[in-house]
């Protein structure tokens, strides 16, 4: 597979029955952003939306992920890519099913200086797609072993590695169980890579892996590694690795808190070591371990924050699922990241689900509910209406997608419409603001709609 996807993706959007796009990666100047978050090189932050319920060649749920390029004046629906089973340099063909698009992972991968997109699902047997980014685009897609992976430089040799799981998630009370596996960097388009090694096989085995997060805890310029679990019986939990000159090693069981809802690192205290937030959707509550020298914090000064502690908005119910989804960056631009925090089930008036997304601020203190922010569908200025079972938050993702510095938020809403939608809304030193807002669903993106789950992952 070769050739680059500003012009082979137009024959995969032909393929989904779409209108091909113009001037897909079209560059602005602009000082560089972290080649984490920027797949074409120009300077933005890129947005990736997981579409994983979409009907695509006539196969319901196979799934597709719409990619929006960041600009001077922020996303941009005509600025956008389609990728999908069916576009040309994507290996493998549209599956029933398959929920292509489920997970999402990022990095440059190649060492070309470009961010690479790693496209998860949730079959259990289909492979993940790295789809290579560049100076003109998305190019081909290389199938890598796993359902869902995580990106970070594990060992500290200024290589991103890749750590590869494969599982598929239970229908029922027992886990699957999920393998797992670290490729050091850098990563080939071939799919050659420079090393591996298992990981954690003992554990993992009777686990589903369901997501992640990477940050360096420790200051000691190797990445650490996060995961959120399944353990059966409606139980969730979390394994954490510690990175090493030689890679991952695993940590006690009760290293980090527990979360069945969403995992994020940040330094939400400005130290210059990575803090670990994760979500306790069952108790609508959000625990905070700090990051150290020595490394996480003993769990005697780790801080719980729910609607009921002082400065954040509402009044607690477990109904809300208060961090069911997590994200941290720097919204304000004074040095210390902020968290997003999702409340899909927020119930507003009479409307259950209507869901809302609470900004929680990071200070020298740690983080704090002190000027925290609360955003719905009904708040001034955001568009649109909420409505039950629209879900507002049920994804979140902090990224500076128009190259001023401060962290914007998307907001995904996955029933709006029964199809989902996604929402961009600035940062400015006074936290997040919703002038310029911008929301866009998978009809703005000329991609397939119905029942789509458009925002069910952000990356």
């Amino acid at each position: 597979m070769s050739g680059r996807l500003a012009v082979p993706v137009v024959a995969g959007l032909v393929a989904l029955g779409l209108a091909p796009l113009q001037d897909l990666s079209r560059a602005e100047a602009a000082t560089p952003a972290p080649v984490r978050v920027d797949f074409n090189g120009d300077g933005y932050g890129d947005l990736a939306v997981g579409a994983p319920a979409a009907t695509v060649d006539g196969q319901p749920k196979a799934g597709y992920v719409a990619v929006l390029y960041g600009g001077p004046h922020g996303l941009s629906a005509t600025r956008r890519v389609v990728i999908s089973r069916a576009t040309n340099g994507i290996p493998g063909s549209s599956a029933s099913g398959e929920g292509f698009g489920t997970q999402l992972s990022r990095g440059d991968l190649d060492g070309d200086g470009y961010a690479d997109l790693v496209i998860g699902n949730r079959s259990g047997t289909a492979d993940a797609v790295v789809v290579w980014g560049g100076r003109g685009g998305f190019s081909s897609g290389t199938p890598i072993p796993a359902t869902n992976t995580q990106t970070g430089d594990f060992n500290g040799d200024g290589k991103l590695d890749l750590a590869l799981f494969r599982t598929r998630p239970a229908a029922g009370d027992d886990p699957n169980g999920s393998t797992a596996t670290v490729w050091n960097g850098p990563l080939a388009r071939s799919g050659t890579h420079a090393g591996e090694a298992s990981l954690d096989a003992g554990p993992l085995k009777y686990y589903d892996v369901r997501d992640g997060a990477t940050g360096d805890v420790n200051g000691d310029g190797r990445d650490d590694l996060a995961l959120s679990i399944y353990e059966g019986d409606g139980v969730y939990g979390t394994r954490f690795y510690t990175g090493s000159p030689s890679g991952l090693t695993s940590a006690a069981p009760d290293a980090i808190p527990d979360t069945d809802g969403g995992i994020a690192f940040g330094d939400l205290d400005g130290d210059g070591y990575d803090d670990i937030a994760v979500g306790a959707v069952q108790d609508s509550a959000v625990t905070v371990a700090r990051g150290s020298a020595s490394g996480v914090a003993a769990r005697g000064t780790w801080k719980t924050y729910t609607e009921d502690t002082a400065g954040v908005p509402g009044t607690r119910d477990t109904v809300d699922r208060f961090g069911e989804s997590l994200s941290a960056a720097d919204i304000t631009g004074d040095g210390i990241d902020d968290l997003a925090v999702g409340l899909p089930g927020r119930e507003l008036g009479n409307d259950d689900d209507a869901g809302a997304v609470d900004i929680l601020r990071g200070s020298r203190a740690g983080l704090t509910g002190k000027g925290a922010q609360s955003f719905t569908q009904d708040t001034a200025g955001v568009p649109g209406t909420a409505e039950a079972h629209d879900a507002f938050g049920s994804a979140v993702e902090l990224l500076d997608i128009n190259g001023n510095g401060y962290a914007d938020l998307a907001a995904a809403a996955v029933g709006e419409d029964g199809n989902g939608a996604v929402w961009e809304l600035r940062g400015r030193p006074t936290g997040i603001v919703t002038d310029a807002a911008l929301v866009f669903g998978p009809k703005a993106v000329g991609a397939p709609y119905a029942g789509a789950a458009f925002g069910s992952e952000l990356g």
